[in-house]
C-alpha cells in the first residue's frame, strides 16, 4: 500500500487536470503534479495568517512549496483576477498587473541532508516584476517551461481595499437553543464613504469557515438596507455547522514521539511515522483545547538552520477503527494538509481484516491539525460533523468577504474583509 501511495496521487493530479479542461475558466486550490508538495501561502513572517492583503499596502505574500522530483525545474507563474465565484474576470491582464504578466520562479534551494531529496521554491507577490493595482480575488497559476497547459499548481489569494468596514459577532445559533450544535455569524457592512445604489443586486458576501470554501455561505443578500449599513442578521441562512477541536500530530522530531505519534520506524531509507488509533468523536463529550483551526506549520526540532530545505519528510499512517464501513460515501482526511479538498489522495480505506478505515500520507515535518470528514457520494461539500461531532462551543474562525460591482463596472472590488472568531468577539 505503501509503494502504491505516488499511483494514486498520480491518478487524482490526472482528476484536476480534468476538471480544469472541463471549466478552464473556473480556478481553485490544487496541485497538479503528485511530486508537488506542501503548497503553501500566507503573509510574510506568519504562516498561520490568511493570504491577503490591503491593496498598496508594503506587506508580501509568500507562496513555497516542494519539488520531489529532485529536478531544478523551469516554473513560471502568472497571475488572474477572478470574479467572487472563482471564474475569471472579464478584463485584461494590463488592466490589474503593472509589470510582466508571466515571470519565472527564480528563489528556490534543494534539501539538505534529508532523505528525501527535493527542491524548495519560493515566491513572494507583489515584487520587482509585477504588481497589483485592483482589489478583488486573485489566482496564482505556476506552469513548467513557460507553458500555461503544463500547469503545475494554482492558489488563491485575495487583495482587499478599504472601502468599507465589517461590524459582527459570532454566537450560538438563534433556533439552537437546545441542540447546541452550530454557530451563527451575523455582520453588518458599514459604507458611509461608498454609494451603493442597489445593494440587494450589486454586493455580494461570502462567509467561510476555517479557510473551507466547500462549506461557504455564499450570496447572501442584506436583510435591511440602511443609510450607509447593510445588515445581515439571519438566523438560518448564516448558520454552519460547529464541529469539534481538530486533532493534532507532531512530527517535527524523528527522535522522539511527539503527541499523537504512537511510533516512528525507519524502513530503509524512509521514515514511517504510525499515529495513535483515533476514535469517533461524535458520540463523546466536548472536550476544549487550543488548537490552529486545521492548518499546519513546517517545523524540526532538531539541529537545523532552515526549516524550508532541512525538514524531512515522512509517510504517516492514519488509522480510524469502526464497527463497519461507511457506505454510500467515503472517508477522507481534511485540512490545509489537503488543501481543505477531499479527494482520492486523502480518501481513506477500508480494512477488511482489521476493522478500520487506514491513509497513509507524505508529510513533512512539522506540526499538523487534521479531521475525519465524510463526503456523500456526488457530494460537493464534506460532512465534518458524522465522525468529528458539532458543539457551539468550539473555537473556529470565519472570514467574510464583501465584494461590489456597479452596474457600469466589469469586475467585482473586495471593498471589505475581516476574520471573526467563535470565542473573541
Amino acid at each position: 500500500m505503501r509503494i502504491g501511495l505516488i499511483s494514486v496521487l498520480w491518478i487524482i493530479s490526472s482528476a484536476f487536470v480534468t476538471m480544469a479542461q472541463f471549466n478552464p475558466y473556473y480556478h481553485e486550490n490544487a496541485v497538479f503534479r503528485e511530486e508537488i508538495k506542501s503548497v503553501q501561502m500566507f503573509r510574510e513572517g506568519f504562516e498561520l495568517s490568511n493570504p491577503v492583503l490591503e491593496l498598496n499596502e508594503s506587506a508580501r505574500l509568500i507562496l513555497r512549496f516542494d519539488d520531489l522530483s529532485g529536478e531544478v525545474r523551469n516554473f513560471y507563474y502568472t497571475i488572474l483576477h477572478c470574479d467572487p465565484d472563482w471564474n475569471e474576470s472579464f478584463i485584461r491582464q494590463n488592466d490589474y498587473l503593472i509589470g510582466f504578466p508571466e515571470n519565472p520562479i527564480e528563489d528556490f534551494a534543494r534539501s539538505f541532508n534529508t532523505t528525501f531529496s527535493y527542491i524548495n521554491y519560493r515566491l513572494a507577490i507583489p515584487n520587482e516584476q509585477v504588481q497589483l493595482k485592483l482589489s478583488g480575488n486573485y489566482i496564482l497559476l505556476v506552469y513548467e517551461d513557460n507553458n500555461k497547459e503544463n500547469l503545475v499548481l494554482s492558489r488563491r489569494f485575495y487583495i482587499t481595499e478599504n472601502a468599507a468596514q465589517i461590524e459582527g459577532t459570532v454566537r450560538r445559533a438563534t433556533l439552537d437553543a437546545f441542540k447546541g450544535e452550530n454557530h451563527e455569524v451575523d455582520f453588518t457592512v458599514l459604507h458611509p464613504r461608498l454609494r451603493i445604489a442597489n445593494p440587494a443586486d450589486e454586493v455580494k458576501v461570502v462567509i467561510m469557515q476555517n479557510g473551507r470554501w466547500d462549506n461557504a455561505v455564499k450570496n447572501l443578500r442584506p436583510l435591511f438596507i440602511q443609510d450607509g449599513r447593510l445588515i445581515y442578521d439571519y438566523n438560518r441562512e448564516n448558520v454552519f455547522a460547529a464541529g469539534n477541536e481538530f486533532r493534532y500530530f507532531d512530527i517535527r522530531n524523528k527522535r522522539i514521539n511527539g503527541e499523537g505519534v504512537y511510533e516512528t520506524t525507519f524502513h530503509r531509507p524512509y521514515y514511517h511515522i504510525t499515529l495513535y488509533n483515533d476514535e469517533v468523536r461524535s458520540n463523546k463529550r466536548f472536550f476544549p483545547y487550543r488548537e490552529m483551526n486545521g492548518r499546519y506549520v513546517i517545523e524540526s526540532q532538531e539541529r537545523v538552520h532552515d526549516f524550508d530545505t532541512e525538514c524531512d519528510y515522512q509517510f504517516v499512517h492514519f488509522t480510524l477503527p469502526l464497527e463497519a464501513p461507511l457506505l454510500g460515501g467515503t472517508i477522507n482526511v481534511f485540512g490545509e494538509l489537503s488543501n481543505w479538498n477531499a479527494n482520492k489522495s486523502n480518501e481513506m480505506t477500508w480494512n477488511f481484516e482489521s476493522g478500520r478505515y487506514e491513509l497513509t500520507m507524505l508529510l513533512k515535518q512539522g506540526y499538523y491539525n487534521y479531521m475525519y470528514v465524510y463526503v456523500p457520494e456526488g457530494s460537493a461539500s464534506a460532512d465534518h460533523t458524522n465522525l468529528e461531532g458539532s458543539f457551539w462551543e468550539t473555537e473556529n474562525d470565519y472570514q467574510i468577504f464583501v465584494y461590489y460591482q456597479d452596474m457600469s463596472a466589469r469586475y467585482h472590488r473586495l471593498i471589505a474583509y475581516r476574520q471573526l472568531n467563535s470565542k473573541i468577539n
